[in-house]
């Protein structure tokens, strides 16, 4: 979340259509020390010294932090296994294996998955010839200049090595 707080929610490939969108705030349930939640999300960032000033339209944004206390005991448990996503328009919810990420139904991606979304943005920015989709995120030049100065930022803050994921998993072509 303190990613999102500099780079936005929109990842690289939405960079291409629009500014950074940042969250106005966060409200979280069972909560027991509101500080934890602040210094994590918020206030770690004004350590970085290494993000100096972002290029327009990137900034260092702090959203509005709540909780929400329960009166009872809460005993975590468990996760479900299914995750539900939908929206306006869909004649009913996708409901998936929260493990595989695929539908419960039929067992085939989600609609949710990188290759879905990345045919709908070549879409959206008429793009007609095949693209890697690597390729494709590389090209969100300032949101990558950003992204690299986060990650040497949180480094020399001895913060940590932020993990990325194996590379292959961004190497897919997309043919539209």
């Amino acid at each position: 979340m303190a990613r999102w707080n500099v780079l936005g929610l929109q990842g690289a490939l939405l960079t291409h259509l629009v500014e950074p969108v940042y969250l106005y705030s966060l409200t979280v349930g069972s909560l027991q020390h509101v500080g934890h939640l602040s210094r994590a999300v918020a206030h770690r960032l004004g350590g970085l010294g290494g993000l100096g000033r972002l290029p327009a339209p990137y900034r260092c944004h702090r959203p509005l932090l709540a909780c929400l206390c329960r009166g009872r005991p809460y005993h975590p448990g468990k996760s479900p296994g299914t995750s539900v996503n939908w929206t306006a328009g869909d004649a009913q919810p996708e409901v998936l294996n929260a493990t595989t990420g695929t539908r419960m139904a039929s067992g085939s991606p989600s609609r949710l998955c990188k290759r879905a979304l990345f045919t709908r943005w070549a879409k959206l920015v008429h793009r007609s010839t095949p693209l890697p989709y690597c390729q494709a995120k590389r090209a969100a030049e300032v949101y990558q200049a950003v992204k690299q100065r986060w990650v040497s930022a949180l480094r020399e803050a001895g913060l940590g090595t932020w993990v990325r994921k194996p590379p292959e998993q961004d190497h897919f072509l997309l043919c539209v």
